[in-house]
């Protein structure tokens, strides 16, 4: 096997208890370099299309990239994928942390979990060997005691992937949590491991990754760390969430549930400065071996009193729980991302069902008798902490919200279906297709089209190819922003693989990894095209005042145009026969067009 790769997988069924390994085959990890990539080529391949997300077919997996836990720069991320309870399409969510390259230690490329154990349980993996375990004890434990219960009795070789609360009790937007603070996410992958009776996964080993030039590896990585050293100096010290303030007023952030303008709805956004994120910083942390460092903790809250060690704000949650419900108070926004993070949910979501259900309280859909006495009006800090609180615990208003708007505005009614900002069920990232940030107007599509919709760390169309093999291979995408990508992620394939891959190689796989995210939703039934999206997300009508006014967004246009440059039918959004061919899928070509269809069919199909 390759340098970067253990070279073995786990299954465990957990509806038998049965834990099989098996080897990793090199030519998948070839085409699909590892990741998301492995992941979704096995999940299309040993799962039908409509199952539960939530029932035992449904296939969750924890995967590793060969350059995570190596010295490449960066390279600390691992990915959970399953068919996501939140989208009812693929669902996928990176985290940083320790925990990917301590799963490589642990021996293992991967694991999979099929079926629904019969009483809680967490997996053992360590060095090589793999035990299931009664976790009778630690369900109902928040993801703060289930860390430190688990690494006290393993010790501080081991690191511990698992779900709170919120992912016990099948909320839809539940995340995966480890370093009591990285969070997988997206997608709603915590009510998957929730559902299965899973509450973690402890990876202890010492197995050294095998590393084909070990010498030019650290020269690279060298080179790297040096020629980033400002980028690397900076965000060490503010982390992502150093803009807070700016993008609220530049059309950045999204502002009131996507409905306002922040220099007209807030005025004075000081309160989310970067000097006041970090006001309350105790020391600087990072990922496994990462030169940045950007996480941080803090000290006790004040106002709000967290937990210390709590982790420094990011740029989305200070967006999610500051400008999209009109908050400035910063120690609040910290105090919700505490309970996100100790109770296991995805702090995009949770900021926009709050902002939702304050939009919902604006119009008089919910009142105090839905809330409890809770006055949920913009800006209401105190408000918002509290709600907070039965969010993530599923108690009274929370148990409704906590799937998410699409399905808690179904439930509602009464109108509530116009204030639910979506796209395919998935909360949208907090930077505006529209303007800010982005700036180009031309990503609407990342929202819209990916096979993980709403989500900002992603996109659609082929100048994409590369990011999609950065995910795959473990690395951070902020790794990027300290040198040329391009170059690093060449390089640090070759030396740690030793397989000498042209950017062309790495690019074909990345379109690979496209397709087979893109063709697993099309066998769910998910043609992108169809799903709705909220008139908000691309300004229509266009706002009227502030920096995005008289701004919309042609979404048509640019999903046909990169549907094109995929070539992808603009109708059915299938992969051409001819792409399938070209990239070595014939297994998913024989089940696009059938033999009988493909009669007199040259060059790319009917309907382009």
């Amino acid at each position: 096997m390759a340098g970067g790769y253990t070279g073995k997988l786990l299954f465990a069924n957990l509806s038998t208890g049965e834990l099989k390994d098996e080897a990793l085959d090199e030519n998948l990890a070839r085409d699909f370099i590892g990741g998301y990539g492995i992941g979704a080529r096995i999940l299309y391949s040993r799962q039908r299309g409509g199952v539960d997300p939530l029932g035992p077919e449904n296939t969750l997996g924890l995967l590793t990239g060969p350059l995570t836990g190596t010295p490449a720069t960066f390279g600390c991320r691992y990915v959970a994928i399953a068919k996501s309870p939140l989208t009812s399409g693929w669902g996928d969510a990176n985290s940083g942390g320790h925990f990917g390259p301590h799963l490589k230690f642990a021996g293992y490329d991967g694991v999979f979990f099929t079926g629904i154990s019969e009483k809680p349980v967490y997996l053992l993996l360590d060095n090589g060997k793999a035990e299931l375990k009664d976790a009778a004890h630690l369900w109902g434990k928040d993801t703060y005691e289930t860390e430190d219960t688990l690494e006290a009795e393993y010790g501080k070789t081991s690191k511990v992937a698992s779900i709170g609360p919120a992912g016990e009790k099948v909320a839809r937007v539940a995340c995966i949590m480890t370093n009591k603070g990285d969070a997988a996410g997206r997608s709603g992958l915590g009510a998957v491991m929730g559902s299965k009776k899973l509450k973690a996964v402890v990876a202890r080993g010492d197995l050294a990754v095998p590393i084909a030039d070990i010498e030019a590896t650290n020269k690279l990585r060298k080179e790297h760390i040096t020629g980033g050293k400002r980028f690397l100096e900076h965000f060490g010290i503010y982390g992502t969430g150093g803009h807070g303030d700016m993008s609220a007023h530049s059309g950045d952030t999204p502002v009131k549930n996507w409905g306002g303008v922040g220099v007209i709805e807030m005025p004075d956004v000081t309160g989310l400065n970067k000097d006041k994120v970090i006001a309350n910083l105790d020391k600087r942390k990072g990922c496994w071996h990462c030169p940045a460092a950007c996480k941080a903790s803090l000290k006790e809250g004040i106002e709000y009193k967290y937990p210390a060690g709590n982790h420094r704000l990011e740029y989305e949650t200070i967006g999610a729980f500051g400008a999209n419900c009109c908050n400035t108070n910063v120690e609040s926004i910290a105090m919700a991302s505490h309970l996100c993070n100790s109770y296991g949910m995805d702090t995009i979501s949770a900021g926009g069902i709050i902002a939702f259900a304050m939009e919902l309280y604006e119009h008089g859909i919910i009142t105090k008798k839905d809330t409890d006495g809770i006055e949920l009006t913009w800006g209401n800090h105190q408000a918002l902490v509290a709600m907070m609180e039965k969010l993530v615990k599923r108690e009274g208003l929370g148990d409704v919200l906590a799937d998410g708007v699409k399905i808690a505005a179904e439930r509602i009614g009464k109108g509530a279906e116009e204030f639910a900002v979506h796209i395919g069920g998935q909360e949208l990232g907090m930077h505006d297709p529209k303007g800010g940030f982005f700036g180009d107007r031309m990503t609407t599509a990342m929202y819209h089209m990916d096979a993980t919709p709403g989500r900002h760390t992603t996109g659609f169309g082929p100048s994409q190819f590369m990011q999609y093999a950065n995910n795959a291979a473990g690395l951070c995408m902020h790794g990027g922003m300290a040198g040329n990508p391009a170059k690093y992620l060449v390089g640090f394939l070759k030396t740690v693989t030793g397989w000498d891959r042209s950017m062309e190689d790495i690019l074909k796989a990345g379109e690979r990894i496209a397709i087979m995210r893109h063709v697993f939703n099309l066998r769910e039934g998910d043609n992108p095209l169809e799903r709705k999206v909220h008139p908000r997300i691309i300004g229509r009508p266009p706002q009227t005042e502030g920096p995005l006014a008289g701004v919309s967004t042609d979404m048509e246009a640019q999903a046909c145009w990169n549907l094109g440059a995929l070539d992808w039918d603009r109708v059915t959004t299938k992969p051409s026969l001819r792409k399938l061919q070209e990239l070595g899928l014939d297994d998913i070509a024989d089940e696009l067009y059938p033999p009988e269809e493909r009669r007199g069919m040259s060059g790319p199909p009917p309907g382009r």
